[in-house]
């Protein structure tokens, strides 16, 4: 059958089919017996459509037959049309089979398109061994020797040789025994550069650096930055093969990923995934700072893998893998590369990591439900939790319970988007912050101050105020005193008027609330607290359904907690 033969046998099939649809029901039956050779049964007319195998060369594709089977279906009537049963079995290439009662023979795959397909495995297979090649070379195994403490030392003197001996003090004699561990790093200048983790060499007494063609150095400590686990170290050599960075940025989610490193001890490791995703946040927080870019990767990253490169398909460097969620679970985390190269450029010039610093505590609106019915009149934005003592924002109009919704004129509304739009800015720069207040709309300026190094924290066990004049909140679980000029001086706190929290009962909503001894609370919701009655007042006439709101003072510090009874009263602890 040649090309117009078929053309011809098809429109054929297509013009009888708009033919039958005329015929009256028993016509059109006895024309589907003479197609079928079968009479139909349940009063459904059953067409099977025979046709032969289509030669390949120069015919029409299996695509022009579908269309003409569907235009040859379309005249049937819309309950008909299950009963139609055909099947197509290729496209192009492979012979169109319609569904007989004999078993359609298997396609065969033809011989090119099996060789073009092993072509491109191959080619994959060499890209992938083309990364390793390039990027190894600049890859280090970094060996890092640290002493023990004193308390690691006196417990493995007891576990490994007993009690003290009076009668032997040589035996109780025992030189602390170094711990060893090992990460990875790359080469990021030819005269020995090494950008790396700061967990890696953190309180290292000893680095040993192995290189890929089995030269080993010691290495120093250049700078590093805690806050962002970024390490610079150096040894003494020249003319080494260095890493090329790639632009974080424009990394893609779904583009292939490549880590290379010691996991387990196992050196130069190489495994492959893709980037699953960008952007992750707080998943490394030091003193209250986290990071909010980092890359997220199904390579395979295990211990040892930290510090190592991560990379594309080019051989370019995105990422320092830095971080794991178990092992094997297909959760690896890498500071993306322009982070790196920002950070460890100014650790290679001599310079101090200066950041900029509002001294809040945040959250994104929404993420704590218990508090969310408080807010009326605003969908997004990011809740202001707590102001720390002398910050910044402790100077300016900024309050515990404000929702920042710009800063300046860019929107914000996660925490990780207000953290990123502050770090842009410059220490001692002032900003103006947008915010919602209790249905209004404010403008508050603040200025910047530094970052420092550690941020204050109120002690866990703060001391007890003394217990005179205490009274009760039981259904709360509270118990206050008015605070007194003396009672502030003593405590150093930072306000003169309100109630000091004196104990709060175990499992209460102020203990689940976080609320803690010595807390001052100033405000409840909104009207102003100046001692016990005005507290117990403020609280008579608030809905612990709806959730009641405090400010609080402590040692400093502004914050605030909600007291919310879940579907009912609150526990009567008293």
């Amino acid at each position: 059958m040649g090309l117009g033969d078929w053309r011809s046998e098809a429109s054929h099939a297509a013009a009888s089919t708009k033919r039958t649809a005329k015929m009256p029901t028993e016509t059109r039956f006895k024309f589907n017996e003479r197609i079928s050779g079968e009479r139909p049964t349940n009063s459904i007319p059953l067409v099977k459509l025979r046709a032969a195998a289509i030669p390949m060369p120069g015919q029409p594709s299996g695509l022009a037959v579908l269309n003409v089977a569907c235009s040859m279906l379309s005249n049937f009537e819309p309950m008909r049309l299950f009963s139609v049963s055909f099947l197509i079995v290729a496209l192009n290439t492979v012979p169109i089979l319609a569904a007989t009662p004999e078993l359609a023979p298997t396609p065969t795959i033809p011989a090119a398109a099996a060789e073009q397909g092993k072509d491109v495995v191959h080619q994959l297979n060499n890209a992938f061994a083309k990364v390793f090649e390039t990027v190894a070379p600049s890859v280090v195994i970094i060996e890092i020797s640290k002493k023990n403490d004193s308390e690691t030392s006196a417990f493995e003197d007891l576990f490994f040789q007993g009690p003290p001996d009076e009668n032997n003090p040589r035996r109780n004699q025992r030189s602390p025994q170094p711990s060893q561990s090992e990460g990875s790093g790359f080469i990021v200048r030819p005269d020995g550069y090494i950008f790396t983790n700061f967990h890696v060499v953190e309180a290292a007494d000893k680095i040993d650096v192995k290189l890929k063609d089995g030269r080993e150095f010691s290495a120093k400590v250049v700078g590093s930055d805690e806050k962002t686990d970024i390490a610079v170290i150096k040894i003494d050599a020249k003319d080494l093969p260095v890493v090329q960075l790639g632009d974080s940025d424009a990394v893609r989610v779904g583009q292939f990923a490549f880590a290379i490193g010691a996991p387990f001890k196992l050196d130069y490791t190489f495994t492959y995934g893709v980037v699953s995703g960008k952007g992750r946040s707080k998943l490394l927080a030091t003193s209250g700072y986290s990071i909010s870019d980092y890359l997220q990767t199904d390579a395979s990253i295990n211990p040892g893998n930290s510090g190592g490169p991560l990379c594309d398909i080019d051989g370019k460097v995105i990422g320092m893998n830095t971080l794991i969620n178990g092992i094997n679970r297909g959760l690896g985390f890498a500071i993306p590369s322009n982070m790196a190269k920002e950070i460890g450029d100014e650790l290679i010039a001599g310079r101090k990591i200066m950041r900029p610093w509002l001294g809040i505590r945040i959250e994104t609106l929404g993420d704590d439900p218990s508090i969310r019915d408080l807010f009326k009149g605003i969908d997004k934005g990011v809740v202001v939790r707590t102001i720390e003592a002398d910050a910044p924002a402790y100077k300016s109009d900024l309050r515990p319970f404000d929702v920042i919704t710009q800063v300046d004129a860019n929107s914000v509304t996660t925490d990780s988007q207000l953290q990123h739009e502050i770090l842009k800015k410059k220490i001692g720069q002032k900003v103006e912050l947008t915010v919602w207040r209790k249905g209004q709309t404010l403008k508050v300026p603040v200025t910047t101050g530094e970052l420092p190094n550690e941020i204050s924290r109120a002690s866990n066990e703060p001391a007890r105020p003394p217990q005179n004049r205490e009274e009760e909140v039981g259904k709360f679980g509270l118990q206050v005193q008015e605070l007194t000029k003396e009672m502030a001086q003593r405590f150093k706190l930072g306000v003169q008027r309100g109630v000091i929290v004196t104990d709060v009962t175990e499992n209460s909503l102020a203990a689940q609330q976080g609320i803690e001894r010595e807390d001052v609370i100033t405000e409840v919701d909104g009207k102003p607290v100046t001692d016990v009655k005005t507290f117990r007042d403020a609280l008579n006439q608030a809905d612990p359904k709806r959730g009641v709101l405090l400010y609080l003072d402590r040692k400093g510090s502004k914050t605030f907690a909600v007291l919310k009874a879940g579907g009912g009263e609150p526990p009567d602890n008293r």
